[in-house]
């Protein structure tokens, strides 16, 4: 007697928790300067941007805090961080070993696909910057950077990535909107061509260079023009 056929079965992947949903909302928004540092945010602003309750979002404002990404103020609202010169300093320098070491490793795993892909977010920003468009240039930005970012193969140094990037986000809107946002001004610190360049090359070391340029010149740029940070 021939064996009945077993019907496979297919997991079912449970929805997203709207708390979760929201979690992540806000954290892109973070970072990729939606929000600006100094900034007031309050449950129900954010809660009616999202289209939600207060109660996930204030989930997700003590989430954030736990990671210092946001401070929680006196009457309950929260507060996108400021960050004194040191502290930036200090971040800055996070970024260029962490940011340079996931390039370097994505370099050799990044194919013709993916490569086109981090060719199209170099472009996009570019024609954000000469258009003056500082949200598309900003999430462009976001975009590029992560492209890259997310075929380095380590799920660790993404986690970090993103913590950094949750501090740093804030700032480089203020970066861009300290200046008048021209090619000439805005550009002059833009060395993602290079990035590019080393990427399409297969070059990790001059990729983790480029991306380490990139980062301290921006950061040089923001010390330099912005009125924000606490000495």
């Amino acid at each position: 007697m021939a064996a009945k056929k077993t019907a496979s079965i297919t997991a079912i992947e449970a929805p997203v928790p709207m708390h979760e949903q929201v979690y992540q909302q806000i954290v892109h928004a973070l970072m990729a300067g939606h929000f600006e540092p100094g900034q007031k945010l309050t449950y129900r602003k954010v809660a009616e941007q999202f289209g939600t309750s207060p109660m996930p979002v204030r989930t997700a404002f003590q989430r954030l805090q736990a990671v210092r990404a946001l401070n929680l103020l006196p009457n309950g609202s929260v507060e996108v961080p400021l960050l004194t010169v040191p502290s930036f300093n200090s971040l800055t320098q996070a970024r260029i070993a962490i940011e340079g070491t996931a390039t370097e490793l994505a370099t050799t795993q990044l194919n013709g696909n993916s490569l086109r892909t981090v060719r199209h977010y170099c472009k996009a920003r570019t024609e954000a910057a000469k258009a003056g468009d500082i949200d598309r240039y900003l999430q462009a930005n976001f975009d590029f950077k992560f492209s890259i970012y997310q075929h380095c193969g380590n799920e660790y140094l993404l986690y970090m990535i993103e913590i950094l990037w949750l501090q740093a986000g804030p700032f480089l809107r203020k970066l861009v909107e300290g200046t008048t946002f021209t090619p000439t001004e805005a550009l002059d610190v833009d060395f993602h061509e290079r990035i590019m360049d080393a990427l399409e090359a297969k070059d990790p070391i001059r990729a983790r260079e480029a991306v380490a340029h990139d980062i301290r010149e921006a950061a040089h740029y923001m010390l330099k023009h912005a009125k924000f940070m606490v000495p």
